[in-house]
């Protein structure tokens, strides 16, 4: 076939459903099953997408491809439609992939949603018009979104460069040769992008980075100094209180106003006798700790553009997450971000660096005793009711459309069967890899392919679709023949709030409650 009478390879985008805000919070049943866009008019808007909150403001567009678990909790006041749509051809544009968030959609975007919106009511006689419209709005946000990475890809790695490189000697001249932009185009783009000017943006990563090293130790003013790319101690002692409004010394010593911007880390903070000048808590913390309204962030999980007014006021001395470049970055102008990988520290290792970090080394080294000592006391007991050989453990939660089996990274009671109780891994999720990815998605339906001796189910389906998956598979034959269904060893607890938590407190009460379900 000749070259010019090839198929076009191209992909197409069909809307199949256009729903407004209202409309979606009242089917409390409503889910999409493939892409949708999010377009809000007026008003804020929250939801949850994959157990993170997210609010979306006025003129805001949200990009979902991945649409499972997405929900709309709060609309209020607010107005804006959700398109769902197909794509068709033999390939697809990254642009449009994964969750994108747009927090300032154009006039002309707006405009264009509104008109697919008036066009989807009224069914006129013209069949193509709504296609074009969506055609044209797909347009504008292509556009946005191309001229966007076009622009941060070299900034993106300028910035990247310089937080790796801050403590060597960089100038504006070099960084810009090697972005090949002018100078003066380096300066207008870099201050545009992180609202600081070169010279201020290399301060604060060097004034951060001391103030972190501050958070455990008191170094020489020298060695400080030469560690985060200063020559002597006296000009970092004068750059920091110029930023700070103290010296390293006083730093160093002062009592820390901490803010927790997640609730693990605020369950860390209370563990140790410490409330956070603002922490995340889950309705579980909230049910053992009283606090005041002030001192709570917004949502479950923090979102920081409706947040940084109140982390900014609060003040802090150190903000305590974990790693996140885009959160980091937001953040730099306010305090020094403390980050403790999960993946790849346990709930003890952050718990350990947390206590550091506010000088209660000593309760933490109390805290974890006494509670290896409850450990030692629950094996007791269940080596009298199992045996020393406890036999092979599996943890599901269970989803609106899928089952996530969980490893002792992420916690949800997994680490102390696996770490402290003795409980060994299935081969089925072994093969799996899930020491090295943490987690195992799979289909609800499919839960009755990985047998274990124990199974424990921490979360159930909310959703009429889940339950009626999860339904057929406990009716099915092969969830009858397990072995943990044929001995009794199955556990519905369906306390997602209380197995959330991958903490000091949390460990706790989900111990409590496995030690319930296997000696009654």
């Amino acid at each position: 076939m000749n070259k010019d009478r090839q198929l076009l390879s191209h992909i197409f985008y069909q809307p199949i459903q256009i729903v407004t805000l209202q409309e979606m919070l009242n089917d409390k049943a409503a889910h999409f099953t493939h892409p949708i866009i999010v377009i809000i008019y007026e008003g804020q808007v929250e939801c949850t997408h994959q157990g993170k909150k997210i609010q979306l403001s006025s003129n805001s567009v949200m990009l979902l491809n991945d649409t499972d678990d997405f929900h709309l909790l709060e609309t209020g006041e607010s107005s804006g439609i959700v398109i769902q749509y197909c794509a068709y051809g033999s390939k697809t544009d990254h642009l449009l992939q994964d969750a994108i968030l747009i927090e300032h959609g154009s006039y002309r975007l707006m405009n264009l949603a509104k008109e697919i919106e008036k066009e989807a009511d009224a069914q006129g006689n013209n069949p193509f018009h709504l296609q074009k419209l969506f055609g044209e709005m797909l347009e504008v946000l292509y556009n946005h979104l191309r001229d966007n990475t076009q622009q941060q890809l070299w900034i993106d790695k300028v910035l990247h460069y310089i937080n790796l490189h801050f403590r060597e000697e960089l100038t504006r001249e070099q960084l810009a040769e090697n972005a090949q932009v002018s100078p003066e185009h380096f300066s207008r783009t870099f201050h545009k992008h992180t609202g600081h000017t070169y010279s201020e943006y290399l301060t604060l990563l060097r004034i951060r980075e001391s103030q972190k090293k501050l958070l455990l130790a008191m170094p020489k003013l020298d060695d400080l100094a030469q560690e985060v790319g200063y020559r002597e101690g006296t000009y970092l002692s004068r750059k920091f209180k110029e930023l700070v409004g103290m010296s390293p010394t006083v730093y160093y010593q002062k009592s820390k106003r901490v803010i927790a911007l997640n609730t693990n880390h605020t369950a860390c903070l209370l563990a140790l006798g410490i409330t956070p000048v603002l922490g995340v808590y889950s309705p579980f913390l909230e049910g053992i700790e009283q606090v005041l309204p002030l001192q709570k962030l917004k949502g479950y999980e923090y979102a920081i553009t409706s947040n940084y007014q109140e982390i900014t006021a609060a003040c802090p001395d150190v903000i305590v997450n974990y790693s996140g470049g885009k959160e980091k970055q937001a953040l730099l102008s306010v305090a020094p971000v403390f980050e403790l990988p999960c993946r790849q520290l346990s709930w003890r290792e952050q718990f350990g660096l947390i206590a550091d970090i506010v000088d209660r080394r000593e309760v933490c080294k109390s805290w974890l005793q006494q509670y290896d000592e409850q450990i030692a006391h629950c094996n007791y007991i269940l080596d009298q009711q199992l045996g020393s050989r406890r036999g092979t453990a599996i943890v599901w939660e269970i989803g609106s459309h899928q089952a996530y089996c969980l490893n002792s990274s992420h916690g949800r009671g997994s680490h102390i069967l696996y770490e402290d109780l003795g409980f060994s891994r299935p081969d089925a999720i072994v093969t799996k890899n899930i020491e090295q990815t943490g987690y195992l998605t799979v289909d609800i339906e499919d839960i009755v392919y990985f047998p274990a001796d124990y199974i424990f189910v921490t979360a159930l389906p909310t959703t009429d679709f889940g339950k009626e998956c999860l339904l057929t598979v406990l009716q099915s034959e092969k969830w009858r023949s397990l072995t943990a269904v044929q001995k009794k060893q199955m556990y519905f607890m369906n306390q997602y709030e209380l197995f959330y938590g991958y903490d000091p407190l949390s460990t706790v009460a989900q111990l409590q409650k496995l030690m319930e379900v296997l000696t009654s």
